[in-house]
């Protein structure tokens, strides 16, 4: 008798761990493709909503791929262009203000429930390299919202919200 409920439970554990393994594959498919961004707001710990954190038209693309790579890139919609086609030789305030209004990164991601984890290998900013910047998802339709947990932007304590639309 006694073996008969081990086989049961561990019948029971496999098709559960078989279930959450499936349910882990099929939310990845999901994600796998590439996404256009749509709109960005943030939301001060104070409550104070900004729906226009990267301006009304911010530009950006978010790529994942089958073998677990991802890669972003992303734009304010009042980038200006340098006075010179040379990055390093234009002037400083103008490097500055390129470097404020961009942010790029890739890298490996995995994603556990409601939360993709990207593992940063590249980025434009370079403290962000070798860690881990987790977001809250969620799917509606064709489109896709992340969520940063709270974090730091222009010296302010937020959390930012990114609006994909899948590209086809």
């Amino acid at each position: 008798m006694h073996s008969n409920l081990q086989k049961l439970v561990s019948g029971v554990v496999g098709l559960v761990l078989a279930a959450s393994l499936m349910s882990i594959a099929q939310s990845t498919d999901t994600v796998i493709g590439t996404w256009k961004l749509i709109s960005a707001k943030s939301t001060m710990l104070n409550g104070k909503v900004d729906p226009y954190a990267f301006g009304k038209t911010p530009s950006g693309f978010m790529t994942f791929t089958r073998e677990g790579r991802m890669s972003l890139i992303m734009a304010d919609d009042a980038r200006k262009p340098l006075s010179v086609l040379d990055r390093v030789a234009a002037p400083t305030d103008e490097r500055a203000q390129a470097f404020a209004t961009f942010v790029a990164y890739a890298g490996r991601y995995n994603m556990v429930g409601d939360r993709l984890v990207y593992h940063v290998e590249v980025s434009s900013i370079q403290n962000w390299v070798g860690t881990d910047l987790t977001r809250i998802i969620k799917f509606q339709g064709k489109q896709l919202t992340t969520r940063t947990l709270a974090t730091v932007k222009g010296g302010v304590q937020q959390v930012i919200e990114l609006r994909w639309q899948r590209v086809k």
